[in-house]
C-alpha cells in the first residue's frame, strides 16, 4: 500500500482557497500587485475575507479562521463589537452627521481620556494614523529643536515615509557593524538625502546608542523608537532607563512610537511599564475601534508650536503683508478627530477598562501552550512579547534583544509551521506576530493549539 503524499503548508494552503487565487488574479488587473498596502500581500497570493464576527474570519471560500493578525493589532475587542457598534450608532444618531468640520464635544472628551492614561500627553493633536502621528512628532521635533536630523533604531517601523523608512529589515551584508550601523533605504523613490539625515542605532545597547548620539548631538533633534520593537522584542528597562537620561543630557527629544503598543502592554502603554515619560508619543491602532486614526501628545511647550494665531493660518490672504504662518508649526487635515471615529475609539476603551485582564491571560495561556508543545518535540522555541501581542521565534538564542539577533531564527520552519495553521483555521500573515482581542476566550486558545498539536504532528 502506498503511504499518501504529505503536502507543503503551501500546497495546503492553496488547495484551500482556490476562490482567493483567483480574486487575486482579477484584482491585480486593478491594483498593483493586487493590494492597496504592500504588507497586505504573502506568497503566492494573500487570503481574501467577506465576513468578520468577534474572534473570526471568514474568507471568499467559505474557511473560517481565528483571528490573530486582528488588523495588524488594532481590533483589541474584536470584529463588530456590540459596545463599539453601539458607540458608532449612537453618534450618529444623537449628531446626526459623519463630520462637523469644525471642533466638537468628542475631541475634548477623548482627549481627557489619554490625558488620564498617558500622562506625559500634556496636549493632544489628532491625525488619521499612526504614520501621519510619528510624521508630525518628527516635525514637532524638528520645529522645537531647531536641528534637523533623526535617529532611529535598526528594525524599527515608524510608518511609509522617506525620513524613517531606512535600516527596517536590512541585509545583514550591508547593515554594517551591530554596533554602529548602516542607515539602508528600504524603498524605492526615497531620497538618499535621508541616508544622511536618518541616523541609525543599535537597539539594547545603551554604550554604542549613547556613543553615536553624543557624537551626533548638535545634529539630532529627536530619537524615535518603538519600545517594544515590531511589537514583540523589548527594551530592557535599564535600556530605556539610560535612554531617558543620555536624551535628556544632550538636549535630544525622545519619541515613543506607541502605534503597537498603545494599549496592548496596558492601558497606559509601554510607557506605563516602564515608568518613562517621554516627550512626545504617538498612538494608532486600538484607540481608532477600527477605524484609521493616530494621536500624538507631549510636552505642553512642544505641543504648543502648532497651537494657531488670527495671523497664523497658511491659507489666510487678508494679511496685507502676507500670514504669520511660517511663525507656527502647521498641522491640519478634513478628517483630524472624526466624531465616529473617536466614538468607536472611546467605546473600544471603555471595553478594555473593564476586561483587558482577561486579555492578557489568555495571551499567557496561549503563549505557555505553544511554548509546551514545540518543547515535546525537542524545538527551540520562545513565544516573545508582552502583555497582548507576541511573536514565536525559533532560535538556539537564549534571549533574542534585537533585529539582529533576530535574523538568526529559522524562518524557513515558522513559515512552514504557519502555512499549515492557516489550513488549520488560524489566521496570521505567515511571520507576522499573534494578537489577541477581549474575544478570545478558552474556546479559542484551545482549538488554536490543537492546530499546533496537529500541525508539529504532521511535521515531525
Amino acid at each position: 500500500m502506498t503511504q499518501s503524499k504529505v503536502l507543503s503548508g503551501i500546497e495546503e494552503y492553496i488547495k484551500k482557497t482556490p476562490i482567493s487565487l483567483e480574486f487575486s488574479k482579477t484584482s491585480r488587473n486593478i491594483m498593483p500587485g493586487g493590494v492597496t498596502a504592500n504588507i497586505k500581500f504573502f506568497e503566492p497570493y494573500p487570503v481574501i475575507m467577506k465576513k468578520g464576527a468577534g474572534a473570526y474570519l471568514t474568507d471568499v471560500d467559505g474557511n473560517e479562521y481565528i483571528d490573530y493578525l486582528l488588523s495588524y493589532g488594532a481590533l483589541m475587542t474584536g470584529h463588530g463589537h456590540p459596545k463599539v457598534m453601539e458607540g458608532i450608532q449612537r453618534q450618529l444618531t444623537e449628531e446626526g452627521t459623519l463630520l462637523f468640520g469644525t471642533p466638537h464635544n468628542l475631541e475634548v472628551k477623548m482627549g481627557q481620556k489619554i490625558q488620564e492614561l498617558y500622562p506625559s500627553m500634556e496636549r493632544v493633536r489628532y491625525t488619521n494614523s499612526g504614520t501621519e502621528a510619528t510624521l508630525l512628532s518628527i516635525r514637532m521635533a524638528y520645529a522645537y529643536t531647531e536641528k534637523y536630523k533623526i535617529a532611529k533604531f535598526e528594525g524599527h517601523y515608524h510608518g511609509g515615509y522617506d525620513q524613517v523608512l531606512l535600516s527596517v529589515n536590512p541585509p545583514l551584508d550591508e547593515a554594517g557593524p551591530a554596533n554602529n550601523p548602516n542607515a539602508i533605504i528600504e524603498s524605492k523613490g526615497v531620497d538618499p538625502y535621508h541616508l544622511e539625515h536618518t541616523i541609525v542605532l543599535p537597539f539594547n545597547d545603551l554604550e554604542a546608542t549613547t556613543e553615536i548620539l553624543t557624537r551626533h548631538k548638535e545634529e539630532i533633534a529627536a530619537v524615535i523608537l518603538e519600545p517594544i520593537q515590531g511589537g514583540f522584542i523589548p527594551a530592557e528597562k535599564s535600556f530605556m532607563e539610560g535612554l531617558r537620561k543620555v536624551t535628556e543630557k544632550l538636549g535630544i527629544l525622545l519619541i515613543f512610537d506607541e502605534v503597537k503598543t498603545g494599549f496592548r502592554l496596558g492601558l497606559g502603554g509601554a510607557q506605563e511599564v516602564y515608568g518613562i515619560k517621554p516627550d512626545l508619543t504617538a498612538l494608532g491602532k486600538v484607540v481608532g475601534g477600527g477605524f484609521p486614526v493616530g494621536i500624538i501628545g507631549g510636552k505642553k511647550e512642544i505641543m504648543d508650536i502648532s497651537a494657531p494665531t488670527a495671523a497664523s493660518d497658511v491659507f489666510d490672504n487678508s494679511q496685507s503683508k502676507g500670514s504669520g504662518a511660517k511663525d507656527v508649526l502647521f498641522h491640519s487635515g478634513t478628517y483630524n478627530g472624526h466624531p465616529t471615529i473617536l466614538a468607536a475609539g472611546l467605546a473600544t476603551i471603555e471595553v478594555l477598562e473593564k476586561e483587558i485582564e482577561q486579555v492578557f491571560n489568555a495571551t499567557e495561556q496561549l503563549k505557555s501552550g505553544i511554548c509546551d508543545l514545540f518543547a515535546a518535540k525537542g524545538i527551540n522555541a520562545q513565544t516573545i512579547g508582552m502583555g497582548s501581542i507576541f511573536n514565536i521565534v525559533i532560535t538556539e538564542k537564549d534571549h533574542v534583544r534585537s533585529y539582529r539577533d533576530l535574523q538568526e531564527s529559522n524562518f524557513g520552519l515558522r513559515k512552514e509551521i504557519d502555512y499549515h495553521l492557516l489550513s488549520q483555521g488560524i489566521y496570521t500573515k505567515p511571520l507576522n506576530r499573534f494578537s489577541l482581542s477581549t474575544v478570545h476566550g478558552e474556546k479559542e486558545v484551545e482549538r488554536t493549539l490543537e492546530a499546533f498539536r496537529h500541525t508539529l504532528n504532521i511535521l515531525f
